[in-house]
């Protein structure tokens, strides 16, 4: 086995055999490098070790972290239960600092999104990132706290785990349709577990998987800028990834699928992952050109182009709405956003924190049209998008509208299958994420699932994180480990370069309890449901979002009292 892009990745030179020759407990021969206390060496295979003595025992207390240089690189330092270890100092997702993450559990969890990744080993346990970080030897030698790396593993901060390719003598396929973030983690889980059969993931995109949620964010990205990993990834794990390939229809008897060029591909075990598909308003003039929705990068691609200098206008004032507008701002030559509530976000963030951020955008020039529809869209006789008009009459020039209006899970293609499906037409599954059909899986967009935080309630979550964890719990119960599915939903937002963070569910919230000021863009959001804490986001206060998540993982309970008490005593708790 080898790992793809980070040779010495798997073990990244923590409590290793070092090539043919083993370190001794005691230290290692070595000339003096530049730095204090440092010292390298090189065994027969030409492998460069680095070891630093970066403390005294009593300097980093028990739970406690610490960012320390080893050589020209850095590790995190950490001390749990009296034993110390070090991993990478940085989240693999976007390079956060772990340093100023929550350290709670046996685990680090990254301030800015909420991945999570095992103090000892470096592994990751929860998303977003598909990648480790490195895991450094640790010793004690007298009062001296010494760690020892390969210098490979200090230049780069991911870490691919061991992964299987397939063999011969292995006959079983594993058959995943889609091509996003659970398709992709579900894909790589099995061959990290040892799976040697075949997978197969089949997609409709025209690309490998790619990092969705910068669609948004990023028009201008190719999905190949986008993607999650490079094209040679997926032919060294023996990963065959089939594009262009839309089902149609999925056998349950037959145990195969079938899709829209006439292919068909027969499994064992299937993982549904297909992901949502855009709504589109049913109204006169939906289909004139430059009426868009936004789902693929060639979408993205097409949208930037089309509104760069002109009139944009667009539909809906959730996350993909607000972000497409602020990527507008300051490009187009108008921007005029729709909403049919009284703030933005006002479902998922309250009016409080939705009002702040309109605020925000329309100090970039953004104007809102709230509590407002669109009846319908106007063209030229070109068949070119002129106007918006407004339920109440108004009419807004537009040389491009997009509809962020949310999404239906995709699946029509399953109504003919036996799979049970809600009345959405989401697939309902158990924790395990299986279906009501014994060798089949979903994941991602397309599942109703019991929440663990929320006693079980069934829901629907369309975030990426909660994609992702479908995805690796989906993949360990095909191999029959009885995972249950129990991570906290974690999101997040950014507009004009600031981020909103959240974690939790609070559907049907019925109070906000706001620490801090939204008007300077500096708050924590507690939502309140009967007297719990169900979720909390926050701007330009991290950590305490990773803290909640942690908080609530580790079967805590957050109450209203708790909060109005003291708003900072229970992160002490953790």
């Amino acid at each position: 086995m080898f790992s793809f892009g980070y040779k010495d990745a798997p073990d990244s030179g923590g409590n290793q055999s070092n090539g043919k020759g083993k370190a001794s407990s005691s230290g290692i021969p070595a000339h003096k490098a530049a730095g204090k206390n440092q010292a390298t060496s090189q065994d027969t295979d030409g492998d460069i070790f680095i070891e630093a003595t970066v403390c005294k025992v009593d300097d980093l207390k028990d739970g406690e972290m610490r960012e320390v240089e080893v050589g020209q690189g850095k590790a995190l330092l950490i001390n749990q239960l009296g034993e110390f270890s070090a991993i990478g100092h940085k989240c693999t997702h976007y390079g956060a600092p772990l340093i100023k993450g929550v350290l709670s559990n046996g685990r680090v969890r990254c301030p800015w999104h909420g991945a999570c990744f095992n103090a000892k080993t470096g592994d990751i346990e929860d998303f977003p990132g598909l990648d480790s970080v490195a895991k450094f030897e640790v010793r004690v030698d007298g009062e001296d706290v010494i760690v020892k790396s390969r210098k490979k593993a200090l230049a780069s901060h991911k870490r691919i785990k061991d992964m299987s390719c397939r063999s011969p003598d292995s006959d079983k396929t594993i058959l995943i349709i889609g091509g996003g973030g659970a398709a992709a983690t579900c894909a790589e889980t099995l061959r990290q577990e040892g799976f040697k059969g075949h997978i197969v993931m089949a997609t409709k995109e025209k690309h490998l998987p790619y990092d969705r949620p910068k669609l948004s964010k990023s028009l201008t990205s190719s999905g190949a800028e986008l993607s999650l990993r490079q094209p040679d990834f997926y032919s060294v794990y023996d990963i065959d990834v089939q594009k262009d390939m839309e089902a149609t229809a999925v056998d349950t008897l037959l145990n195969c699928v079938a899709f829209k060029n006439g292919k068909s591909i027969s499994y064992d075990t299937l993982l549904l992952a297909t992901g949502g598909s855009p709504r589109v308003l049913d109204i006169p003039g939906k289909d004139l050109r430059n009426v868009c929705v936004l789902r693929s990068p060639e979408d993205a691609n097409y949208i930037a182009e089309q509104g760069k200098g002109k009139n944009v206008v667009i539909v809906g004032t959730s996350f993909i709405g607000m972000e497409m507008a602020a990527y507008f701002a300051g490009k187009a030559s108008s921007v005029s956003i729709i909403g049919r509530s009284a703030a933005p976000y006002i479902a998922s963030l309250g009016e409080t924190i939705g009002k702040a951020l309109q605020k925000m955008c329309e100090d970039k020039g953004v104007k809102f049209y709230l509590n407002s529809d669109p009846e319908q869209f106007n063209g030229d006789e070109t068949g070119q998008l002129r106007e918006v008009v407004l339920k109440g009459g108004e009419t807004l020039t537009a040389d491009l509208c997009v509809m962020g209006v949310g999404v239906m899970p995709a699946t029509n293609f399953l109504k003919d299958s036996g799979i049970t499906l809600n009345s959405r037409q989401a697939v309902v599954v158990d924790k395990f994420l299986k279906t009501n059909k014994p060798n089949v899986f979903a994941a991602g967009d397309i599942v109703q699932v019991p929440l663990a935080m929320k006693a079980d309630e069934e829901v629907n979550i369309g975030h990426w994180q909660v994609a992702c964890i479908h995805g690796r719990i989906a993949a360990l119960n095909m191999l029959n480990q009885e995972m249950e599915l129990d991570s906290v939903p974690y999101f997040w937002t950014m507009l004009f370069g600031k981020s909103v963070r959240y974690a939790g569910y609070n559907a049907g919230f019925e109070d906000v309890i706001i620490e801090g000021n939204p008007e300077e863009l500096k708050f924590v959001a507690y939502y309140i449901k009967g007297d719990h804490v169900v979720a909390v986001a926050s701007m330009n206060s991290d950590p305490v979002v990773s803290k909640f998540a942690e908080y609530i993982a580790s079967g805590r309970e957050l109450t209203k009292s708790d909060v109005k008490s003291d708003p900072e005593a229970w992160q002490s708790r953790l």
